[in-house]
């Protein structure tokens, strides 16, 4: 069975659509709300600003959605960046996991290891070089069983007060 598969009745794993949007935005908002943030737009704001940014960068930010029936219970962004061409590889990119959330009750069942593998699928079907991630804290471990390691290669730079 392939990731973006499921029993009839149980969690389907696939890329949103533009309807899924309004959920998208409400998963995003939810996930703010559970990591201690404080929105400093209104709710509704956000939700219109959501779909705007969505459509805008539709072309490099593909969402794969956890549904159950009708309701999106989670999503798991992956965000494409062109790379630099080489003479070895005129043609690159590499991809990032962004904003991933499950709706709590729907936590430690194996969905979001089923949206992440339907991510990396899509990533490497599409000849990403690497997919990378930065993650909370308590999620490093989730992304570690879906194939997710440290790298000494890979460093990052954070913007000081």
């Amino acid at each position: 069975m392939s990731p973006e598969s499921s029993p009839p009745g149980d969690v389907l794993i696939e890329g949103a659509t533009p309807q899924d949007l309004p959920a998208l935005a409400g998963l995003r908002w939810r996930w703010v709300l559970e990591n201690d943030g404080t929105p400093t737009v209104s709710r509704e704001e956000f939700l219109a600003l959501f779909a705007e940014w969505a459509l805008e960068h539709s072309a490099t930010h593909h969402c794969t959605v956890a549904r159950r029936g009708e309701t999106v219970i989670g999503m798991a962004w992956l965000a494409t960046i062109p790379r630099v061409p080489s003479s070895r590889a005129p043609v690159r990119a590499s991809g990032d996991v962004q904003s991933v959330y499950l709706v709590p009750p729907e936590r430690n069942a194996g969905i979001g290891g089923r949206m992440l593998a339907a991510v990396l699928e899509r990533a490497f079907a599409a000849g990403l070089e690497r997919v990378t991630v930065h993650s909370t804290t308590g999620a490093v471990t989730a992304y570690e069983r879906a194939g997710f390691a440290a790298s000494a290669r890979l460093l990052q730079a954070t913007r000081t007060p």
